[in-house]
């Protein structure tokens, strides 16, 4: 098995990318940050018109064309307008659940530069016992960014139409091989089809196919970046890399989330938007066994970008590879580095494998 071990400029580029803002539709500063530092590795670099990235590794045949793809969208916000009073108003860009937000600390990327704000809450002593039991919609939220008027507000260059991200700086934990930041979802998958790329021409392994590392965008609106990158690279096999819910959080059922920290890689056998192709599973199950990669099964309650590509012409074999994360869709996430690795190794494994025959086994007989 070829090894593969995250080191401090690995680690380093971890924590640039989480740490970037890239909310879905705004995601070229953080592309370009995985295209300075992965381009050397690939033979060739495309991109879609949506603004996905794609690094191409020529193996010993040109076919099976292997995709491994996570998207780099992070969720965040828009701004849509501004109160006499400074305040600025906005609307989600993608998935969030109110009771996260109020008070937390954003981001507003501007014409003029990045302004830091306030999800603006109420005092706890002004209160009334009805408003304590309620959740305050978005839609009654407001920015602040310290203005006392509209007019100093504009000044700043905000203006309807700007993204706004959470502001989270990238932290390990008190145990160093587990970290917290935003954006690992999905930048951690993105990072790992990109170390599966640089394994391979740095290991010089041999694979029997071309190999696409992905970078998609606007995953958290729709899984539009997959729908486009397909076409792309007229894929024959698709592997998703993800974050997947970690369930080992008080108040989460055994049921719902079956991925835990540190366990290992989740081979994901259903999400909302994809039920694998059964033999593919099998393959990847057989593979991590015989590896001795450590895995996990799970069953996501949402979509994946493998709910596109599974899709492109005809039908493509695809299955999606999760790493176990706490408090998805929020400031803060927190993930294992071990399982990270042992994704890039699983990943590498598979793309030692997938030969022509191999993916044609995949297919309806």
């Amino acid at each position: 098995m070829t090894e593969y071990k995250i080191d401090e400029r690995a680690l380093s580029f971890l924590k640039e990318a989480t740490e970037a803002i890239g909310p879905s539709g705004f995601e070229e500063p953080v592309l370009a940050l995985f295209k300075n530092h992965y381009s050397a590795y690939a033979d060739e670099v495309r991109r879609d018109n949506l603004g996905s990235l794609v690094l191409v590794k020529r193996g010993s045949s040109e076919a099976p064309r292997v995709i491994v793809a996570g998207h780099v969208d992070e969720v965040g916000f828009l701004v849509t307008g501004i109160t006499s009073e400074g305040f600025v108003n906005f609307t989600p860009l993608g998935g969030w659940f109110e009771q996260v937000l109020l008070a937390q600390r954003v981001v507003i990327k501007t014409r003029s530069g990045l302004v830091p704000g306030v999800i603006a809450s109420k005092p706890p002593h002004l209160l009334t016992p009805e408003e304590r039991q309620k959740v305050v919609q978005i839609s009654q939220m407001f920015i602040d960014v310290g203005a006392t008027s509209k007019e100093e507000a504009e000044k700043l260059g905000i203006r309807v139409g700007d993204p706004v991200a959470p502001w989270s700086p990238f932290t390990k934990t008190a145990f160093d091989d587990r970290i917290m930041a935003k954006a690992l979802d999905d930048r951690i998958g993105a990072f790992i089809a990109m170390e599966a790329l640089r394994v391979l021409r740095e290991h010089n392994v041999d694979h029997p196919n071309t190999y696409y590392a992905a970078a998609t965008v606007q995953e958290e609106v729709g899984l539009r970046g997959a729908e486009t990158v397909g076409w792309v690279v007229d894929h024959d096999v698709a592997i998703v890399t993800e974050v997947d819910i970690a369930g080992d959080v008080p108040g989460i059922k055994p049921h719902e989330a079956q991925a835990k920290l540190g366990k290992g890689p989740s081979i994901v056998t259903y999400d909302r938007s994809m039920i694998p192709n059964q033999k593919l599973k099998e393959f990847v199950i057989q593979v991590a066994e015989e590896c001795k990669i450590p895995y996990q099964l799970s069953a996501v309650s949402g979509g994946t970008d493998a709910g596109r590509l599974h899709l492109y012409r005809g039908g493509r074999p695809s299955i999606v590879i999760g790493v176990p994360t706490r408090h998805i869709h929020s400031h803060v996430s927190v993930a294992s580095l071990a399982d990270v690795e042992n994704a890039v190794k699983l990943v590498v494994e598979l793309i030692k494998r997938l030969d022509r025959e191999t993916v044609n086994s995949f297919k309806s007989v």
